[in-house]
């Protein structure tokens, strides 16, 4: 789970690595290096720094100059983050240079192998073992060469590989980890992930899985690793560079908090059937009758987009009245699943490259099933496996937290249970009243946003919880869930979710004042339950924060949050508890966008 940049063509190419990397830092940041060369030069140079990017940049030599080069910043699998483990890795005659994303499942072997034919080894990766093969390699090409070394591997990668004896070439390939090239004016980009190339060019291609490429400064191929030549067409990135910067705020954290207003009303938009009182999702590939088939469905995601999953099954049963559910992938994929041809299978991922939601998707389209993807990068892995789908429009997302895109995975749900719902038995008036519900979230996202003072000032009271715990009941219930995993991601205080409803059953023995409770108290048909909760913690004396849509005479403080209908309620919620994570974080003096232990786009198991 790491960030690669690479580039060729005719510009001083050390700056470029080094603002390239600063962009992918969300990728990965416990290391990072580069390496460059050059038709003119003799040989590779390179420079690595346990560390973030700006530690590598300070390590930099002025004299460092080359026009083709491979960079990376890392988020380690095998061996502790440092100068040493950092990437690139060079073989013993310093000739070939490679960067990896993925993890190598048969290192150990290789590795062993490798080391009884004389081979030292300076890393713990699993990453230079590539470089030992691919430099033993006869082949006299280096695209063989990176050829027979990968019909060695097993495991997943994204790399990119330099050779001093072939300067005027970078070679990539790519399984199960993405690699991505910009196409540019007689230079060539490549990247883990297009923040990397937006600022020079917005015409990409992305790899599939078992393809390979070679960039030269003016051309690019693309090929299978078996060597047959495939067809790449250059796409338009609609991203701008200016979407990733923080535009004004102190973080991209907060910065992203913000812009769901503007967010949802991107998902939203152009997609609202007022006439049939539905909504328009063309890219599902799925016709009524086809709909009208579905029995079931089960919609997979890891980490917030599992949080997202569950609030989407309740609105696909509540508005559609199909059984449906969410699991987590990274278990789907392993407990061999009964796959049913009645079910509808929805993968969810903010970066459409999950490795374990990909798997899953894999697993699934080989037994037949229908799937459709939830993600927010056009042209993702995901996106390109599965049958349809819906793209989010959330814009990039940089903190590794996600904040707006999980808001706008939950509009999207809400858009695919509606679709379903007026497919089959959910009424015309029904329908309006969502559609209203759904043009209302943008406004009342801007007035939540309003009270962030208040919401701060409470984080302040919280800041010094060892523990907290979060409950909801149905709806609130995965609210709780992604609110108690905000918490932990950005502030690292230990938070525990669980269902207001089976607090009798082990959680009130937690109870005491020094652990806090937040409650989320829809103003739905489970209201007075929710009360009875609060009930039940406050004779125990703890201390309630409860989001609500009224004041809570039990609770000793109460976020207010703007009343939508009941099934788009939990959209809501969840927001005003990004900000108080956000809030607890900064007062703890926490690195927000870059939480410890934590990358944004996990495409390793």
């Amino acid at each position: 789970m790491c960030g690669i940049v690479g580039y060729i063509g005719k510009r001083d190419v050390a700056p470029l690595l080094l603002e390239g990397l600063q962009r992918l830092e969300y990728r990965g940041y416990d290391s990072a290096g580069v390496v460059i060369t050059s038709p003119k030069a003799s040989g590779l140079k390179m420079v690595k720094a346990k560390g973030r990017v700006r530690d590598l940049e300070a390590k930099v030599p002025a004299r460092f100059k080359g026009t083709t080069g491979i960079a990376h910043t890392r988020w380690a699998t095998h061996g502790a983050p440092s100068d040493v483990n950092a990437h690139p890795h060079l073989d013993a005659e310093g000739k070939v240079a490679v960067v990896h994303n993925g993890i190598i499942d048969n290192a150990s072997d290789l590795r062993r192998k490798l080391e009884a034919d004389g081979v030292e080894f300076l890393s713990e990766t699993d990453t230079e073992v590539l470089t030992h093969l691919i430099a033993r390699s006869q082949a006299t090409k280096l695209e063989d060469k990176v050829r027979e070394t990968l019909r060695l591997i097993e495991g997943t990668y994204g790399i990119a590989v330099l050779h001093a004896d072939f300067p005027d070439r970078i070679v990539v390939a790519r399984n199960g980890s993405p690699v991505v090239l910009g196409i540019g004016e007689k230079e060539m980009f490549v990247a883990s992930d297009i923040a990397a190339l937006v600022a020079h060019t917005r015409q990409i291609v992305t790899l599939d899985d078992g393809e390979m490429a070679t960039l030269k400064a003016d051309d690019f191929r693309t090929y299978t690793t078996e060597g047959t030549r495939t067809t790449a067409e250059p796409t338009t990135v609609e991203w701008e560079a200016a979407s990733y910067d923080m535009g004004g705020h102190d973080t991209y954290m907060h910065k992203e908090i913000h812009e769901q207003a503007d967010a949802v009303d991107r998902v939203l938009r152009g997609r609202i059937d007022d006439r049939f009182s539905t909504v328009h999702l063309g890219g599902l590939n799925l016709d009524a009758r086809e709909a009208r088939r579905i029995r079931r469905v089960k919609i997979l995601g890891c980490g917030t987009s599992y949080h997202a999953g569950m609030i989407g099954a309740q609105m696909i049963e509540e508005l559609a009245r199909i059984p449906a559910d969410a699991e987590p992938a990274s278990e789907f994929r392993y407990r061999n699943a009964v796959v049913d041809p009645d079910t509808l299978y929805v993968a969810v991922s903010q970066s459409g490259e999950t490795y374990d939601v990909l798997a899953a998707v894999q697993e699934l389209k080989r037994k037949g099933a229908r799937v459709l993807g939830v993600v927010n990068v056009v042209g993702s892995a995901i996106a390109r496996e599965a049958d349809g789908g819906i793209y989010v429009h959330a814009g990039p997302e940089v903190c590794v937290v996600s904040t707006k895109c999980f808001t706008n995975t939950t509009v999207a749900f809400a858009l695919l249970a509606l679709h379903l719902g007026r497919t089959r038995d959910l009424s015309v008036r029904d329908g309006k009243r969502i559609i209203e519900g759904l043009r209302k979230l943008p406004a009342q996202i801007a007035e939540i946003m309003e009270h962030e003072e208040d919401v701060k000032k409470l984080a302040l009271q919280f800041a010094e919880a060892r523990s907290m715990l979060f409950i909801g009941r149905v709806r609130g219930y995965p609210v709780a869930r992604e609110a108690s995993l905000k918490l932990k991601e950005v502030s690292y205080i230990h938070a525990e979710a669980y269902p207001a409803s089976e607090l009798k059953h082990g959680p009130l023995a937690l109870i005491e004042p020094a652990l806090p409770t937040v409650a989320i108290v829809p103003d739905d048909d489970l209201l007075e339950k929710n009360r009875a909760a609060l009930e039940e913690i406050k004779a125990r004396s703890g201390k309630i924060l409860a989001v609500a849509h009224q004041h809570q005479e039990k609770a000793d403080e109460t976020i207010l949050v703007p009343k939508n209908e009941d099934e788009l309620d939990p959209i809501l919620m969840g927001i005003p508890l990004q900000l108080l994570a956000y809030h607890t974080a900064l007062a703890l003096g926490r690195d927000i966008d870059k939480p410890r232990n934590l990358a944004k786009s996990v495409t390793v198991e």
